[in-house]
């Protein structure tokens, strides 16, 4: 079992940046992959950034690369989201998740994953 508890959501204005972070508890969180996924009212949930379980594989979202960088410690059991150039259409809930199997990597669907966070609200202004 792995419980997650993401922070460092707010509002920003259009171009600034946020570190998301998402706190894990449990003993095995260093052997799942993780990643972020956002939600915006009225959207289904999408994907935005994953990394592997060791932390040398990250993968984007079209939408979001470039401008995004997902890491992880796993001596703190954290996974983190920066993001920079940060635009109004970013603008959603964030939810990090923690995948169904261990030692995997490239897990982009939601249902690969079988722990979430709550989620934190990411407002973008213009």
């Amino acid at each position: 079992q792995v419980q997650l508890v993401e922070s460092g959501g707010g509002l920003v204005q259009a171009g600034g940046s946020l570190r998301l972070s998402c706190a894990a508890s449990g003993r095995t969180f260093s052997m799942h992959a993780m990643g972020w996924f956002r939600q915006a009212p009225g959207k289904e949930r999408e994907f935005v950034a994953g990394i592997n379980w060791r932390g040398d594989s990250t993968y984007y979202a079209d939408s979001v690369k470039g401008r995004s960088s997902i890491s992880r410690d796993n001596a703190k059991n954290t996974v983190y989201l920066r993001m920079n150039s940060l635009k109004p259409e970013d603008t959603a809930v964030y939810y990090c998740a923690a995948s169904r199997d261990y030692f995997g990597t490239h897990y982009m669907a939601g249902d690969e994953f079988a722990y979430w966070g709550q989620g934190t609200q990411v407002t973008v202004s213009s």
